[in-house]
């Protein structure tokens, strides 16, 4: 943590969105520990609490906190959409200069704060927590890096297991991000998406003092499923491809089977025009399949306009309250 406080002739301020599920056990101490930090090298804050129907107590401790401190927000979503669906809610609601986007089982340090902020000062849009040693179990940071392996793959883009949701972001990343109409939302892969110039920052990552995360290995093939299909059309052309080497394989399996009757290795009557018909027509079908899928998809993306979330009840104790 930073020991001085930050002079310049404005005084920034920082909004921190923190989507909260099954936080009852850390709410206190994260408030406290986000007032304190960024108190001490003194920027003008605001802590964006987001229930995200947890089925805990986290919206009445949410609320108290609002009581007694006029700088906190809360949002309570009408139903568990998402953790990144409950990032959006809040960064819906900024007002800050610059965006701190960070967990709430304090795994992700708020000490860490000051110097991601150091970081963007030197010109950058954004910057990403980089964990160089992630206090997860073994299976956890395995599943992890398949993930975000196989993520980055079908996406075609470069995927970092050490860095997720905590960063720092300038407001204009943030409107960027907004402006994105997708239905499915990924923060890590929307700030990359949108660009500007960005960098990492080393942070130490805590170990989860009490509970468990909520990403079970079934939640994360279904969201890996459901992101790949939003920002990349490639599963479709990797169908394409395979239709494209299954109607080949098929034109050798063609030849095989002609010379081989021409030379009555194959008796069996129709056996050659079968084995050509399943294997070529199958390759056909497949990569019309996915030419027609790439249209579809396309244009169900757009005619999709669902809100992404939706608020039930928010609270803030501000001045114009």
């Amino acid at each position: 943590m930073l020991n001085v406080k930050i002079q310049t002739e404005r005084v920034d301020k920082v909004s921190v969105v923190v989507p909260v599920y099954k936080g009852e056990t850390f709410l206190d101490e994260l408030c406290g520990r986000v007032r304190q930090t960024l108190e001490g090298i003194g920027l003008d804050f605001e802590l964006i609490l987001v229930n995200d129907a947890s089925p805990d107590r986290s919206w009445d401790m949410i609320l108290r906190q609002c009581q007694n401190d006029r700088r906190m927000k809360g949002l309570n979503l009408s139903r568990n959409f998402g953790q990144h669906y409950a990032i959006t809610a809040g960064l819906t609601f900024v007002c800050g200069d610059w965006v701190v986007v960070m967990d709430c089982d304090l795994q992700d340090r708020p000490e860490d704060i000051p110097a991601l902020y150091g970081k963007a000062l030197e010109g950058y849009d954004s910057v990403f927590a980089q964990r160089l040693v992630r206090q997860d179990s073994w299976f956890k940071r395995v599943q992890s890096k398949m993930f975000y392996s196989v993520f980055g793959y079908l996406t075609d883009t470069e995927m970092d297991c050490s860095v997720a949701n905590f960063g720092i972001y300038r407001r204009n990343v943030i409107e960027a991000i907004l402006s994105m109409n997708d239905q499915v939302r990924f923060f890590p892969t929307m700030v990359q998406w949108v660009g500007f110039r960005s960098a990492k920052c080393p942070v130490q990552h805590e170990e989860r003092k009490q509970g468990r995360s909520s990403y079970t290995l079934q939640r994360l093939m279904r969201l890996a499923g459901e992101n790949v299909i939003a920002f990349s059309d490639k599963p479709l052309r990797l169908c394409i491809g395979i239709g494209l080497w299954i109607a080949a394989a098929a034109f050798v399996v063609a030849t095989i089977c002609f010379v081989a009757r021409v030379l009555d290795v194959i008796t069996l009557s129709g056996f050659t025009s079968l084995m050509i018909s399943v294997w070529f027509i199958g390759g056909i079908l497949m990569m019309a399949l996915g030419l027609v899928g790439v249209y579809i998809g396309k244009t169900f993306d757009q005619v999709k306009g669902r809100p992404t979330f939706i608020v039930a009840q928010s609270v803030h104790r501000g001045e114009d309250a």
